[in-house]
């Protein structure tokens, strides 16, 4: 099979979420168990870290592959969904996986995708599994798919496992209360496993410290310990730079920080990869040295993208993958620290998430450029549109995301701002 052929059997065989939605999602980890058996359990023969949360558990667990390269591991990075190529979910020191393997793996088991009928996601943590193995990494770095309980990344063996926060998001299979949403997350506690929460919530810190205390889990709320001082964001032109101090107990821990990641929501996910570090350090002899370089050269090291993203300076051009409420909440918060005479709002959402939460937080007066990614979960634009006036949004609808990201480009002045946003589909066809 060629890679193109290989890549259309597991897109259109195996049932996928990010193109379908629920039909594609299994309440349990029964097909995983069984093609991770077929490899002869993969998962065991390397150690690995295990990153669940609502928001920002991708950011974290490309900063951490990240650290643990500069200290010079074979570090091993699974992460979903991808943003532009398939090749993008299995990384290996911030190469993606080589199409060769891919055409190799899905022509040597098609026999037993046919008889166990896995998802799309089911199939590829396989394959990452398989492929980490193989290659002999030292550490593989292992973002959850969706909640962590049941989730097909739930069978590795972790040395820490960490949870970046808790929000609403996908309720219809974790739950429609946060302690419900945190129960499910929690999942991924293993026994005497260390754990870090990233966030402290009244409404879950007890679900976490019980589930802990039941696994004899050491566990640390990250925010009780750690927190960024000096934090300044340079808006150079082709290099915005987020730069800070971490602070351990009111004593500066890491002074000096510098990382291209500006989004707001980074100062949270550097506290919680602070609180992480501080536990791997002596485990996997990591210095200071390691975490600055780590931070600071995570995109070029891992290839991040996607995350307050700009793309060009004139008019100003920035792509942001939040999906959910805390995710537009943090975009919108962020946009209000920018000047700018125009705001030109790109906006495409799946329809499966809790729209009328994200649109109530939109600034009315946006100029919108409505559309749809390429996938069957789009939301149709004149849907969209439909819904966004009842939040008094105005705008028009385009036929494609780069249809609308063209128009509004034109349409800004050197002045203004184009963000694009709304879902991670919706950014990859920009970028």
């Amino acid at each position: 099979m060629t890679y193109n052929q290989s890549i259309r059997f597991l897109y259109e065989s195996l049932p996928m979420y990010q193109r379908i939605g629920a039909a594609a999602y299994k309440a349990n980890l029964n097909n995983t168990i069984n093609l991770l058996n077929h490899f002869h359990n993969p998962q065991h023969q390397f150690k690995a870290i295990h990153i669940a949360g609502t928001n920002g558990k991708g950011s974290l667990s490309h900063n951490l592959a990240s650290i643990l390269q500069e200290k010079g591991y074979i570090v091993g990075l699974y992460t979903s969904p991808h943003l532009k190529t398939f090749r993008e979910r299995i990384r290996i020191n911030g190469q993606m996986i080589d199409e060769k393997y891919i055409c190799q793996f899905v022509e040597n088991n098609r026999d037993v995708f046919n008889k166990i009928q896995p998802s799309f996601f089911e199939m590829t943590v396989a394959m990452a599994f398989k492929y980490f193995s193989d290659k002999k990494v030292d550490i593989a770095v292992v973002e959850v798919g969706m909640g962590g309980r049941l989730d097909s990344t739930n069978l590795i063996n972790p040395d820490l496992t960490i949870i970046s926060n808790i929000d609403y998001d996908h309720m219809q299979f974790l739950g429609n209360t946060l302690p419900e949403i945190a129960k499910e997350k929690a999942g991924i506690i293993k026994e005497n496993v260390p754990v870090v929460i990233g966030e402290t919530h009244a409404e879950t810190e007890k679900v976490f410290t019980s589930v802990a205390a039941a696994c004899n889990a050491p566990i640390v709320f990250a925010d009780q310990h750690f927190s960024l001082s000096r934090v300044k964001r340079i808006r150079k032109k082709s290099n915005p730079l987020l730069t800070f101090d971490i602070i351990h107990q009111n004593q500066t821990y890491i002074q000096q920080c510098v990382s291209p990641l500006t989004g707001m929501y980074q100062d949270k996910n550097f506290v919680t990869l602070a609180a992480a570090f501080a536990i791997l350090k002596e485990k996997m002899d990591l210095s200071e040295k390691h975490f600055k370089k780590g931070i600071k050269r995570c995109i070029c090291n891992t290839g991040l993208k996607g995350r307050w993203q700009r793309l060009q300076s004139k008019p100003l051009c920035i792509a942001d993958i939040g999906h959910n409420e805390a995710g537009i909440r943090m975009n919108v918060n962020q946009l209000k620290t920018i000047s700018f005479d125009k705001l030109h709002f790109v906006l495409g959402v799946v329809n499966d998430k809790d729209i009328d939460k994200m649109l109530a937080l939109l600034p009315k007066d946006a100029r919108y450029y409505f559309c749809k990614a390429n996938i069957p979960r789009g939301l149709k634009p004149n849907m969209l549109k439909k819904k966004a006036k009842q939040y008094g949004l105005q705008g028009s609808c385009y036929p494609s995301v780069k249809e609308a990201y063209k128009q509004a480009k034109t349409n800004a002045d050197s002045k203004d701002v184009v963000f694009v946003g709304g879902s991670a589909f919706t950014v990859a066809e920009v970028i």
